[in-house]
């Protein structure tokens, strides 16, 4: 058996300093922007409503052109997802549709939730055992990438269509037929971060002293 040639092509791994830039309509920054589109900002004066609308618009399309239904509890489920934007596990789902209304079975809510994921209308957060809206369409190529927030638990959605490319190759070499493809990466989301280097009031009471 011949063994797979090792060196990488010239926009193969070691040059993910390209990012989506080669992607058509791509601009500069487009993997850190990605979570934009996926709707996960937590600023105060965010509108939870547009993620959500926008959620279900996309549902709606989806389900309509593959023939499914978009039954009222995975509506329920999506709206839940969508809303929050820290993962949420099915027990925590249970309990947000019980105050708003009828409560669920869990098994109802998992089944909801497969369904979700199966259609790429949500992801599971492997780590946390918990789901997040899906808020962008995925190519062929792209890993989903997750940037979650230590300190608030924020969840942020991007995809490179270069690290998958990049990933791709790498998984034909060895010969390996790659699933969903998801990384979760641990960390400090930029509000914390500025909200942590913020000075304290003791300190600002000295600087205006």
């Amino acid at each position: 058996m011949t063994s797979p040639d090792p060196t990488p092509p010239a926009d193969g791994p070691g040059r993910l300093d390209t990012l989506d830039r080669d992607r058509p309509g791509a601009a500069d920054g487009d993997v850190a922007a990605g979570d934009a589109a996926a709707g996960h900002d937590h600023d105060h004066d965010h509108d939870h409503g547009s993620c959500v609308s926008g959620a279900l618009a996309r549902a709606q399309a989806c389900c309509a052109a593959r023939g499914m239904r978009l039954t009222p509890l995975r509506r329920r489920v999506l709206e839940s997802l969508a809303d929050s934007h820290v993962p949420l596990g099915a027990y925590e789902l249970v309990g947000r549709l019980g105050a708003s209304g009828d409560r669920p079975p869990p098994m109802s809510v998992y089944r909801a939730l497969d369904f979700l994921v199966a259609e790429g209308l949500a992801h599971r957060i492997e780590s946390r055992n918990a789901f997040i809206v899906c808020g962008r369409e995925h190519g062929a190529d792209d890993v989903v990438v997750f940037l979650i927030c230590e300190s608030c638990g924020a969840t942020a959605e991007v995809a490179s269509h270069a690290i998958g490319r990049d990933l791709a190759w790498a998984t034909r070499a060895a010969g390996f037929t790659p699933r969903n493809p998801v990384i979760e990466i641990a960390g400090t989301c930029a509000k914390c971060q500025s909200a942590a280097e913020a000075p304290g009031p003791e300190a600002a009471g000295a600087a205006a002293g």
